[in-house]
């Protein structure tokens, strides 16, 4: 096989969160800056490094106060969160071939068991979940991909990661793994993910199978 290891972004890829992410903006927006912004701005920098920096670039002396609104309504919305389950169902395939599973996200480790414990069973398909709690530097920089990598004994050249956001890409392509983009998660534009030029461009699950 290719890539014995296959690491998974979490957001928009593995589950259907864009439109709960781009809602609880929204709502931060509105109530912490009195402000309507247009979602396409506010989706631009989703899956990048982190929610703080997502903040800032909205308002850099509000941050705060912009992370505890955003997470005060959207941690309740993960009551109604949903897999892409067409994905979920191509991971016992790519375990049985005997490839390593993982998942890399910008998300915290307490929001992460939240989508878990929404989706019981998710969890039992990954062998490693890096967080952004396990890295000081989040993606686009390559840290935690490589965390990923080292905490699998494995190496960069073994391992392929698949995630929705050009921010994936960037980080994918800087740790010196296989970068496949995903066009389901309804964040990010085609355009903007074959702009980073990935090395593979996927609009179905199951053609995972076929590049991997």
């Amino acid at each position: 096989m290719r890539f014995p290891v296959v690491l998974f972004d979490l957001d928009g890829t593995l589950i259907d969160s864009g439109p709960m992410i781009v809602a609880s903006m929204r709502h931060a927006a509105r109530s912490v800056l009195g402000r309507e912004i247009p979602d396409d701005v506010l989706a631009a920098a989703v899956g990048g490094p982190g929610l703080s920096a997502q903040m800032h670039a909205l308002a850099p002396d509000r941050v705060d106060d912009l992370v505890a609104a955003y997470r005060a309504h959207n941690e309740p919305l993960h009551d109604d969160l949903e897999a892409f389950w067409e994905v979920v169902q191509v991971l016992p395939q790519l375990r049985e071939q005997g490839r390593r599973l993982g998942i890399v996200t910008a998300k915290r480790a307490a929001t992460v068991q939240l989508a878990f414990d929404r989706l019981p069973g998710l969890e039992a398909s990954f062998e490693v979940v890096i967080t952004a709690d396990d890295t000081e530097r989040h993606k686009p920089a390559p840290d935690p991909i490589l965390a990923a990598v080292e905490r699998l004994g494995t190496s960069p050249a073994e391992t392929a990661y698949v995630g929705d956001s050009p921010f994936d890409v960037r980080a994918a392509k800087a740790a010196g793994v296989y970068a496949v983009a995903v066009g389901w998660g309804g964040i990010h534009g085609d355009e903007v993910l074959q702009r980073e030029e990935p090395d593979a461009f996927v609009r179905r699950a199951e053609e995972l199978l076929g590049v991997l």
